[in-house]
């Protein structure tokens, strides 16, 4: 009689980072008067936390940071974090052009409860490599939180250097990468090179990226499908790679249209959750809210992604 052949060991998932590894860039919700909604940021924050997210990231981009102040930024932090718990890591932005300032924000999002920092380069000045460094260093100092850095030289006007990511990564505090560099190639050396957590920051590299060793993802349109784009990863990690495949190309229309239509990802998403009945409210000025047709394209995308 002959021994059924033993079923191959399903592969075993990678540990989760200390920052999460389905993060969602969440928006920060408004009362239709244009103040801070915090009542509809933990409702929205529990919602995407219950729908597969294990990290949330407040005030970065798609969270209108621009246009909330120092201390709204912390209240968000405060409210979220109460909301969440230890079911997400809650990580905030507080990238300024200023280090001092941003040193500040460093030390009030610590004092607010928040797990984690966001620091975008400093924008506008465009400072040379080594001074790059050194804010971020002085940043990294300035509390006992780990840092992100973001890397979006598209907003910023200057790039965080692939060499002067390998030697921040020398820093205790500075554990992970938000990529939105459009270097694939960099990211990958830097990932070759370092222990440090790289996640795709631009919606449509979420699989591509994760595929030759990122963590995982910072996601905008992780606000309208957060367990559709969690599923992409899950898929990988079963080694479905087929289906993990399937499911980008799927949500390539929404991101697309959410990311790529000639309107920032807030206008969109902010417009895509006010029909969908979740927390979002307007946008601040210099921002506009977007048309009904554009809207309605949205919602049309939206539906048509989940039902498959």
């Amino acid at each position: 009689m002959t021994t059924p052949p033993t079923p191959p060991t399903p592969p075993t998932p990678p540990p989760t980072p200390l920052l999460g590894r389905t993060l969602c860039a969440m928006i920060t919700p408004f009362t239709p008067s244009g103040t801070l909604d915090l009542d509809g940021a933990q409702h929205l924050a529990s919602h995407l936390v219950a729908n597969g997210c294990d990290g949330l990231v407040l005030s970065g981009t798609t969270g209108e940071s621009p246009t909330t102040t120092d201390a709204e930024k912390s209240a968000l932090v405060a409210a979220v974090k109460e909301a969440v718990g230890d079911r997400a890591k809650v990580v905030t932005g507080i990238g300024t052009p200023d280090t001092r300032h941003t040193s500040e924000l460093a030390r009030e999002a610590e004092k607010a409860g928040a797990d984690g920092l966001l620091v975008v380069s400093p924008y506008y000045s465009r400072p040379p490599q080594d001074a790059i460094e050194a804010h971020f260093r002085e940043v990294a100092d300035a509390c006992e939180l780990p840092l992100m850095l973001y890397d979006i030289p598209a907003r910023t006007g200057t790039r965080i250097e692939p060499e002067t990511i390998l030697r921040l990564a020398d820093h205790p505090r500075i554990i992970a990468v938000k990529d939105c560099s459009q270097d694939f190639l960099g990211a990958q050396k830097v990932m070759a090179r370092t222990a440090l957590a790289y996640y795709a920051g631009c919606d449509e590299h979420i699989l591509a990226l994760y595929a030759v060793g990122g963590t995982g993802y910072v996601s905008t349109v992780a606000n309208v499908v957060p367990a559709h784009l969690r599923a992409v990863l899950d898929a990988f990690d079963a080694g479905d790679t087929a289906r993990a495949a399937r499911l980008q190309q799927q949500a390539t229309p929404l991101i697309e249209a959410t990311m790529s239509a000639g309107l920032p990802g807030t206008v969109t998403i902010k417009a895509l959750l006010n029909d969908l009945a979740l927390p979002a409210g307007p946008v601040r000025r210099p921002l506009q809210p977007a048309g009904r047709g554009t809207t309605d394209e949205l919602l049309s995308l939206h539906e048509a992604l989940i039902s498959t």
